[in-house]
């Protein structure tokens, strides 16, 4: 009787344990679209940098990137845009100076990396911005280049600089810049968009103008 007993207690605390582990829920990944006459981008934001992420989905929603510009572009390095002043631009006319009126503070994390896709804000320098805090909209999408393991540093992991070997990256942004989120569909769009024609100062001749969705 007593092994029946313990039987059905054994039983009934596996039961209770597999009812936890199906009801406990993973954190929720939070994921855009960025639509472009070049493609789309799919990405996801990172739930470690939650000012960035809040605040990217609170202008996403307001509709605050729809018609801006990618501005800036650089092959081998990185596509800029979030300027509002970007929005019905005039050809040739100057642009990244724009912002929300609000910068948002700095999280770096070592674990994020400027790999290829990479989604990082933009900033003002360090001798007018010391805290490294970022733009309130302006961000970039990493491009870059491969690097060898020997033209990095020792603070990387094994499958860091693999990243960095096999897709690419610039390493030289990482803990100056935030990363909070990443490209994972579509970066061929990346390269699509830094190969167009640019001007002197690296505005796209042919205005590359964006639209972006939060996916529910």
């Amino acid at each position: 009787m007593k092994r029946i007993a313990l039987t059905l207690l054994t039983a009934a605390f596996i039961f209770n344990l597999s009812v936890m582990s199906q009801t406990k829920t993973e954190p929720k990944v939070t994921k855009f679209v960025i639509h472009t006459d070049y493609g789309d981008m799919t990405g996801i934001l990172y739930n470690e940098t939650p000012k960035h992420r809040d605040n990217f989905v609170k202008l996403t929603k307001s509709g605050f990137f729809d018609g801006l510009l990618f501005h800036r572009v650089i092959a081998g390095f990185m596509i800029q845009g979030g300027d509002p002043d970007s929005k019905n631009a005039k050809p040739g006319q100057r642009l990244g100076m724009g912002g929300p009126g609000y910068t948002v503070p700095a999280e770096f994390n070592t674990a994020f990396i400027h790999k290829k896709g990479a989604l990082s804000a933009a900033r003002q320098g360090d001798q007018v911005n010391p805290a490294k805090a970022s733009s309130g909209s302006q961000f970039y999408i990493v491009q870059g280049k491969k690097m060898s393991a020997a033209q990095l540093g020792a603070n990387y992991t094994a499958e860091q600089k693999k990243i960095y070997e096999t897709i690419g990256g610039t390493p030289f942004l990482d803990n100056q810049y935030t990363v909070f989120g990443e490209i994972i569909q579509g970066l061929d769009v990346i390269d699509k968009i830094a190969a167009v024609e640019k001007d002197a100062s690296d505005r796209p001749v042919k205005d590359v103008k964006m639209t972006i969705r939060i996916v529910e």
